[in-house]
């Protein structure tokens, strides 16, 4: 059986889809160094290195919108990308955990 299929993505620019993208890249590495998470000093330290090159990357995807007159983010559109590439999952990540009750 196969799983479900994904819902497409919404028509965003090239840039808004740069946008997307690189922003999922810092998110999931600020999941990795969330020192509220398990996990090995090296692993984070890895993915705080890897972080100041997407945030650079980040940078540049908004500085190219705000060059090509894209000066307003469409939160909704953005919102269902983000939803369809797993972002909310991913997001998850870098908030602390809910108290374990102990």
């Amino acid at each position: 059986m196969l799983p479900p299929e994904l819902p497409p993505l919404p028509a965003l620019t090239r840039a808004e889809a740069e946008l997307i993208d690189r922003y999922l890249d810092v998110v999931d590495l600020l999941g990795r160094i969330n020192p509220a998470r398990p996990g090995d000093t090296y692993r984070g330290l890895r993915a705080a290195q890897a972080l100041v090159v997407k945030a650079t990357a980040l940078r540049d995807a908004l500085t190219l919108m705000h060059q090509r007159g894209e000066s307003e983010v469409h939160a909704p559109t953005l919102a269902r990308a983000l939803r369809v590439l797993d972002g909310e999952r991913r997001a998850s990540r870098v908030t602390v955990p809910p108290c374990s009750g102990s």
